[in-house]
């Protein structure tokens, strides 16, 4: 049988979606957690804010042109955000058609529960935030290339801020619970809990620094 049609078959099969939800969620908490220690960059000022921004647009310039890895890896997150959500329906879906009656007790964990309003709260917020800080459609000062004024003019407003701890603290729950399950998929249980924890924790934390720091005068 051709080695296509056998991943065909085994992504059609709940431990094979649920082996795509893992491994792709993993793909987007690595960019997440990379993204989060750029964003630390502010602490350090404009121009190591900025110069960050320049180096990843000019990262691999000669091979892919100037800003081409961002568009390599803008390509890769999205293949990898459809192949989540495509996977996650799937397997909801299939759970229902099991159990058509819902369930007398709800899980009891508050991010289980709330995992896919917290994917809806994240979708927005990242919509949002690409037109504030990315294309600066949204945002007061909106000057291609200057991140750290870019990010103090947006986040000096506190609606702003407030949506970004919203989106942020849904963001903690969702990788909580989703990189717990995943590495229980993966067949990973030793310590899944408590670095699902320590790791959501910590880019909730990280996430959250620069906006309140903004919005309090430490960064300006």
């Amino acid at each position: 049988m051709p080695t296509e049609t056998l991943v065909r078959q085994r992504v059609r099969t709940s431990a094979g979606r649920k082996a795509v939800m893992a491994v792709t969620g993993l793909v987007l908490l690595a960019y997440v957690v990379a993204h989060m220690l750029g964003n630390l960059k502010a602490f350090a000022g404009a121009e190591s804010f900025d110069g960050y921004g320049r180096f990843l647009r000019e990262f691999l310039a000669p091979v892919l042109g100037h800003g081409g890895f961002l568009w390599l890896a803008r390509i890769v997150l999205l293949a990898a955000v459809v192949a989540h959500i495509a996977a996650a329906v799937s397997l909801t879906r299939q759970a229902r058609r099991a159990r058509p009656v819902a369930y007398a007790v709800r899980p009891k964990s508050y991010a289980a529960r709330t995992m896919r309003w917290g994917g809806v709260i994240i979708a927005l917020f990242v919509v949002y935030h690409l037109l504030d800080l990315t294309f600066g459609v949204l945002n007061p000062h909106g000057v291609p290339g200057e991140i750290h004024a870019n990010a103090v003019a947006g986040f000096t407003r506190w609606p702003v801020t407030a949506f970004y701890a919203l989106a942020v603290i849904a963001l903690g729950l969702h990788i909580r619970h989703g990189m717990w399950s995943a590495l229980r998929s993966l067949g990973l249980r030793v310590s899944a809990q408590p670095l699902a924890l320590a790791v959501a924790v910590a880019v909730t934390v990280g996430f959250l620094s620069v906006p309140f720091a903004v919005l309090v005068g430490v960064i300006e």
